[in-house]
């Protein structure tokens, strides 16, 4: 008698740049096939697609190259892991967030209307978008005057990054897209819409992005106080049953099923955030264990049995990763963008030709001469602030700076700095949690960065920590899978299915005493920069940043 064959789930994961679709086996977790598609249109910083110029700090993206992941990488994935569709039992997604989308009350996306193609507001804004920074500052300004009770849950500052920030800055650039907008939603829900013709509001997005808290949003009053006419926003444009994660939304449409070459019919899993599926990928599912997603930036979740006020977190919510735990979500905005611009505009001539003569990548090549000197041969201090600071500064304002220059200063010394400064980032965001009383019992790393051993070891050695990697190079995909694995009913609950499906590799990198203590030194240099720059002491960042705006306009 022929076995039955294995039940599956497929997760995709909505990155920055691509969408990737893992198929997964139900029982152990074992990933079959993986499947990438790149947005054709990227992120658009510069121009819209028509050529509209766009102002700095504008970070947009088309919906429709998300579907276009649905068309291509699903059923790319499932041929290659020689999978029949019948086996598939659910689909679930994550995506980055806050990425927020205008549309019409049907789902359709203000930006595929002809009408608004040559308008930025009506486009999807990437949670890279800081153009929303002056809007951040007066809804903590006026949440901090008025004493309004969420403002401590996210550590005294909303980023904005956020979806108020972003509703409000199109409200008063352009006010005719805001009163079409019909639904303000986020990316991770409208794919789900898309997919099962269900909107369901995630729990994950509607609490860290959304300022959702026990219940309810910012009031009526509180947002009048902000601009009149963001009075109605919650009630008119975003108040939205929402859904606990790992339940069903729906069920995958015809529609969806052409698309991905699913059965019609199987469920679709409610939407959630890519750091936050990581957690249980990597069978973090226990008080104090942190997880890094470390890619073009870096997000910091954990959950714990303690609820504290940490200064500079993106928030904290119940069960926002686990049910019965307080969810935590800190980050870095920049960190593997940051290594990318460097070997965009640093990496000379002939560095290349040695690399490619070497059969390495611009990054490999730097790594292994960077890996070859000792802690502060370089002599360089650099703030990992390129694309601002999420945490615990809260302030996409603030720009990146390097100290020690000489005409010595060699690429691959810039490189290492930058690696190591993305380390003391992350200890500042540690000792911070620590400081509040939420400890943080152990380090585990996830994302595309594992892959590079030096600054593993680094992190390693500025933390003082040992780390953990995720025993998967496609993390959030295989979270999403997970949680499609529970709303199908395969797994009672999310903890369940991440110890038998969930994939990680303890102490992977230990702390070398001698490093660590000579890392101190640079790390006590690093926060006097920190906190000179960026707590008030020298404001010439801000001041340069005004000074860019009004040469750009």
């Amino acid at each position: 008698m022929a076995e039955e064959p294995a039940s599956c789930v497929v997760g995709v994961d909505f990155g920055t740049l691509s969408g990737r679709a893992v198929v997964v086996r139900v029982h152990d977790g074992a990933e079959l096939a993986s499947a990438e598609h790149a947005y054709a249109h990227a992120v658009l910083d510069r121009t819209l697609p028509d050529g509209t110029r766009l102002p700095p700090d504008w970070a947009l993206q088309v919906p429709s190259d998300y579907l276009d992941v649905l068309r291509h990488a699903v059923p790319e994935a499932l041929e290659r892991a020689g999978v029949r569709p019948e086996q598939v039992i659910g689909i679930g997604t994550d995506f980055t967030a806050c990425t927020v989308l205008p549309v019409l009350a049907d789902g359709t996306p203000l930006c595929d209307l002809p009408e608004y193609a040559s308008r930025p507001h009506a486009y999807v804004k990437l949670w890279r978008h800081h153009a929303a920074q002056g809007q951040a500052d007066r809804i903590n300004a006026l949440a901090a005057e008025r004493e309004e009770p969420w403002l401590e849950r996210y550590g005294g500052k909303i980023s904005s990054e956020w979806e108020f920030a972003k509703a409000l800055q199109m409200l008063e650039e352009d006010p005719e897209i805001y009163h079409r907008t019909e639904r303000w939603v986020e990316a991770a829900d409208w794919i789900v819409w898309r997919l099962c013709g269900t909107y369901v509001r995630n729990a994950c997005t509607a609490g860290y992005k959304g300022q959702y808290q026990d219940g309810a949003y910012p009031s009526r009053a509180y947002l009048a106080a902000l601009n009149p006419d963001f009075a109605d926003f919650v009630t008119g444009k975003l108040d939205h049953p929402i859904g606990r994660l790992g339940s069903p939304a729906g069920t995958l449409t015809a529609e969806a099923a052409a698309w991905t070459g699913l059965p019609e019919g199987i469920t679709v899993c409610v939407g959630n955030v890519d750091a936050h599926v990581t957690a249980p990928a990597a069978v973090a599912v226990e008080p104090g264990q942190m997880v890094a997603i470390m890619g073009t930036s870096t997000c910091h979740v954990m959950s714990s049995d303690q609820l504290g006020s940490v200064p500079g977190m993106c928030g904290v919510v119940d069960g926002g990763i686990l049910p019965g735990l307080w969810g935590y979500e800190a980050g870095q905005s920049g960190v593997g963008d940051i290594f990318a611009w460097w070997v965009r505009t640093g990496f000379p001539a002939s560095y290349a030709e040695r690399a490619a003569a070497a059969g390495q990548s611009p990054h490999e090549y730097l790594t292994a001469l960077a890996a070859e000197q000792e802690v502060g041969e370089h002599g360089l201090i650099a703030l990992d602030w390129h694309s601002g600071n999420r945490s615990v500064l809260v302030d996409h304002d603030l720009s990146g700076l390097l100290v020690g220059l000489t005409l010595s200063t060699r690429p691959e010394d810039v490189y290492r700095a930058l690696l190591e400064a993305t380390a003391f980032g992350t200890r500042t965001i540690i000792e911070s949690f620590e400081t509040a009383g939420v400890p943080v019992d152990e380090l585990i790393i996830a994302g595309g960065l594992t892959k590079n051993a030096l600054l593993m070891q680094i992190y390693a050695d500025v933390t003082r920590r040992p780390l953990g990697v995720i025993g998967s190079t496609q993390g959030p995909a295989l979270g999403a899978a997970m949680h499609a694995a529970v709303a199908a009913g395969a797994y009672p609950d999310i903890r369940a299915a991440a110890h038998a499906m969930g994939k990680v590799r303890r102490g992977v990198y230990r702390p070398d005493p001698r490093r660590a203590a000579a890392y101190e030194r640079l790390y006590a240099e690093y926060r006097l920069l920190h906190d000179h720059f960026g707590r008030g002491a020298d404001d010439v960042m801000h001041r340069l940043r005004r000074l860019r705006a009004e040469a750009s306009a």
